[in-house]
């Protein structure tokens, strides 16, 4: 696969966490804060395949 579709991939993944951070938010804060910080992972490499750092 080519690094702008991995890049892409990672930044629609991280789309999907952020989302399920937000729905975890009020039953479970731990996993909720465990799944930002994987988002922010995912928003961090994305951005570095598609060579914006």
């Amino acid at each position: 696969m080519d690094a702008d579709l991995w890049g892409l991939a990672l930044i629609l993944l991280a789309g999907f966490l952020a989302g399920g951070t937000y729905a975890l938010w009020k039953i479970h804060r731990g996993m909720a804060a465990f799944l930002g910080v994987c988002a922010v992972m995912a928003v961090l490499a994305g951005t570095a395949r598609l060579g914006y750092f």
